[in-house]
């Protein structure tokens, strides 16, 4: 009889203790987010690494999938509408080669190709070759010792080409080019091998000025005599 109260006592004290419940397939998954989302924190988006000046730029859609995060291009306008403008950057002029090296800047826009505008006082221009979307650098040869001319850069998609100044029907002088378009006036200026000639046949044809006019000098004094030396006689003679 002993026994049955401490029978009673330890159920009693078991069924005080709450049991274990099983855990659901939904609730290994929410731990599994939560720890996930704990270790890996979202990466701060940054701009991708494109120069609008940047001479064979990779396309900006292209950073973005090569990097380990996507980053944020720069904004363009709508592919629907014709680019805008490229600004005229450098131009590095060699007038001893007749050529000159012009860099530019891509508009906010979507480009596909590029192509040079050459005036050279005449109203119809000399249209360059299609270049890639990536060329920001073009080389322009032919160019006389100095000569005044006038080039432009034009970019152009599926809506159509960007705008340019009128600066061929207008001439050189009054053509409208603004400083941070996509145009830019050329004075190349003359080939120095020309000046060197050019000084040395001056100075030749001055040394032959003195010499022929030292010789007239000289034979003038023979012919008619020092006329300091006939005053001395004649002051000796008296």
């Amino acid at each position: 009889m002993l026994g049955s109260p401490c029978l009673l006592w330890l159920l009693a004290v078991t069924s005080l203790v709450p049991r274990a419940q099983p855990l659901a397939p939904q609730d290994f998954e929410e731990e599994e987010e939560d720890e996930t989302e704990t270790a890996w924190p979202p990466l701060p988006a940054v701009p991708c690494d494109y120069d609008h000046c940047r001479h064979l730029q990779v396309p900006c859609k292209e950073l973005q999938r090569a990097g380990p995060a996507a980053c944020l291009c720069p904004g363009l306008s709508s592919p629907a509408q014709p680019p805008d403008p490229p600004r005229m950057g450098e131009v590095l002029i060699a007038a001893e080669e007749g050529r000159a090296v012009v860099h530019w800047c891509a508009p906010f826009s979507p480009v596909l190709h590029y192509w040079l505008l050459l005036w050279d006082g005449s109203e119809a221009a000399q249209k360059g070759p299609p270049l890639n979307a990536t060329v920001r650098r073009a080389e322009l040869k032919g160019l006389k010792p100095g000569g005044v001319y006038v080039v432009c850069v034009v970019a152009a998609n599926e809506a159509g080409a960007s705008r340019v100044p009128q600066a061929g029907g207008e001439g050189l002088e009054g053509a409208d080019i603004p400083a941070f378009g996509p145009c830019s006036r050329l004075a190349v200026p003359p080939n120095p091998r020309t000046l060197v000639h050019a000084a040395v046949g001056v100075g030749t044809a001055l040394a032959l000025l003195s010499c022929a006019a030292l010789v007239w000098h000289f034979c003038l004094r023979d012919r008619w005599g020092c006329p300091r030396r006939a005053a001395a006689r004649a002051a000796g003679a008296l």
